[in-house]
């Protein structure tokens, strides 16, 4: 399934990061990022269902896959995962790509879309419209929040095997035990007493600072290129008021595409997720 994929180390201002690549030199390029506290191989499914003359980039980011972690008392916060966008992009001499991003990976790339709008082709966002953010009186909140979590512990449970692993996942997601068992496969590895997620629990702790609602719609209205939203019929829904100013200020030329599936659409309906992501990369000239 990964055999054609070929690892690609990748220096975020002196953080290594873990990335895959396949077909070097092809076209269209697409650069993958995966959702929260996920890794790369969240898209190799997908990958299957999409040309051998493309160009696929599949990034770890930054305390999450095989990605470096940060030093154990620094914290992650949003800015960083744009960091590894443009390290990824420096790493394989790519000017423009088209970015496909899943949850979290799809928040950063609407992010790095508006800050680049030069080098992002097109946008496919799949279950991901934006952080949660609210209004700005949540920021004092969050900042609170955020000090709090300094004080709890970062906690990397062991599990007794990989199989008990992945139905951990299957308790988090409503994952198909085949998707399941792919996830915790590459997602974790061997500890003492067992096996063990490689993401940084660090992640776990909120961020400091965050987008609220208005300045979350400017942004996406800084969007330029052409956006497709890929959603799961049994997913987060994204219907109600705050989705829907949302997706308008993104300007799509298509209404969402709904596909059976949870959250994780792309794992469980890999070749209609591919197909929905050919039909928008190949309409971009």
């Amino acid at each position: 399934m990964s055999s054609s994929f070929e690892s690609l180390k990748v220096d975020a201002h002196g953080l290594a990061l873990h990335a895959r690549q396949r077909g070097a030199g092809g076209s269209p390029a697409v650069v993958f990022l995966h959702g929260y506290l996920d890794h790369s191989h969240s898209f190799d499914f997908v990958a299957e269902h999409l040309p051998d003359s493309w160009h696929l980039v599949l990034l770890d980011f930054r305390g999450m896959g095989r990605s470096g972690h940060l030093p154990r008392l620094a914290n992650y916060q949003f800015a960083d995962y744009l960091v590894d966008v443009e390290a990824v992009l420096r790493a394989t001499g790519l000017e423009a790509v088209h970015l496909v991003g899943h949850s979290l990976g799809g928040i950063v790339a609407t992010a790095y879309a508006a800050a680049r709008p030069s080098r992002v082709l097109s946008l496919g966002l799949i279950e991901s419209l934006g952080p949660l953010g609210g209004p700005p009186e949540n920021a004092l909140a969050r900042l609170r929040g955020f000090l709090e979590d300094l004080e709890r512990t970062p906690n990397r449970k062991p599990y007794p095997s990989v199989e008990v692993a992945a139905a951990r996942l299957r308790d988090g997601a409503a994952l198909p035990e085949h998707v399941a068992l792919h996830m915790a496969r590459h997602g974790t590895e061997p500890v003492e007493g067992g096996v063990a997620f490689t993401f940084d629990p660090t992640h776990r702790r909120r961020f400091a600072f965050g987008y609220d609602d208005a300045q979350w719609l400017a942004l996406s209205s800084a969007v330029t290129c052409p956006v497709r939203l890929i959603l799961g019929s049994e997913g987060y829904g994204f219907n109600d008021e705050r989705a829907r100013a949302r997706l308008a200020a993104l300007r799509p030329a298509q209404p969402p595409i709904v596909i059976p599936g949870g959250h994780h659409v792309h794992l469980e309906q890999p070749e209609a997720v591919a197909r929905a992501l050919r039909e928008l990369i190949q309409s971009v000239r």
